[in-house]
């Protein structure tokens, strides 16, 4: 590759050359070495499935994620009846490379055994839930320093995995209730609430608390109430943080009971069990805190 730039040693115009390969660029006169440290900026093609069988080029391969076993980061030794040097290779060499192709995907098999299954299980939670890649990120990353350090050795993957997921939600201000987990990972609530406080006090995690704000929008999404009543419910739900109302309750309880509030206000005829139910409480904790917020804020 040619380029027509004056040279400093020299002084006269004369081609440079540039070398791709070398990475520098030459004076073709009186050899001048300008630069050694140029940047290729060709496309960098690459071929992730067998050459001998397909014949198109990708750019990238499968992305890292913290949530595969492996990381993303799993090779296996080709099918291919060629060496690097593309000559065939004979029948004895095929069958030592078929006896360690096997064994690979056996060590592959047995190596992280623990993870593979707790991932498997994460895949099918992320489905039911409906979660996005950053909470399963977190989940992944929760659970791998636990199973570093020991905490999952002898119990249930299942109930450590849940207790990942439910700390990752409230890292991330997910509103998920534990309720809901174990409802949906079909576990005991007391077997998660193990797990969960022993990741908190060993991997000395700070847990945020809940912002009520976000189990209004979901509370508020699920039984399809209109922006006029999320709105009002969000200034009554501000207030009630204003005046310390809001210390000591279930967030999505206090959520709950604000929008039945504001629904009575527009005149909505939603009764206090479909706000119970959507929420996760009981109907006599919705009453309660009605009654506290009736007797404490201006509501008008």
């Amino acid at each position: 590759m040619q380029n027509s730039t004056v040279c400093s040693m020299c002084k006269e115009d004369q081609t440079i050359i540039t070398d791709l390969l070398t990475g520098e660029i030459v004076c073709s006169k009186c050899g001048l070495v300008i630069s050694d440290k140029i940047q290729d900026t060709r496309q960098e093609w690459r071929d992730f499935v067998n050459s001998e069988e397909a014949k198109d080029r990708r750019r990238t391969g499968m992305p890292t994620s913290l949530a595969r076993h492996d990381m993303g980061l799993y090779t296996m030794i080709g099918r291919g009846r060629k060496d690097a040097r593309g000559q065939v290779l004979d029948a004895s060499m095929r069958s030592t490379m078929g006896r360690l192709r096997t064994w690979d995907l056996r060590t592959q098999a047995s190596a992280n055994r623990n993870l593979r299954t707790a991932f498997n299980q994460l895949n099918i939670l992320k489905d039911k839930l409906g979660l996005p890649d950053a909470i399963i990120e977190k989940t992944a990353y929760i659970y791998r320093k636990a199973h570093e350090r020991g905490l999952v050795r002898g119990r249930q993957t299942a109930a450590a995995l849940a207790a990942a997921l439910y700390l990752a939600c409230r890292q991330e201000g997910t509103p998920r209730t534990l309720k809901e987990i174990c409802l949906i990972s079909n576990l005991k609530r007391k077997a998660i609430s193990r797990e969960y406080r022993d990741m908190v006090i060993e991997l000395d995690i700070r847990i945020p608390t809940v912002d009520p704000t976000k189990c209004i929008a979901r509370i508020a999404n699920q039984i399809n109430l209109n922006q006029k009543i999320k709105q009002k419910a969000i200034n009554i739900m501000n207030a009630a943080t204003k005046s310390e109302l809001s210390a000591g309750k279930s967030p999505m309880g206090l959520a709950a009971s604000i929008l039945y509030l504001s629904c009575l206000i527009y005149g909505g005829s939603i009764s206090q069990t479909v706000f119970a139910q959507t929420a996760g409480v009981t109907e006599v904790t919705i009453r309660n805190i009605c009654r506290n917020l009736r007797n404490h804020l201006d509501l008008s």
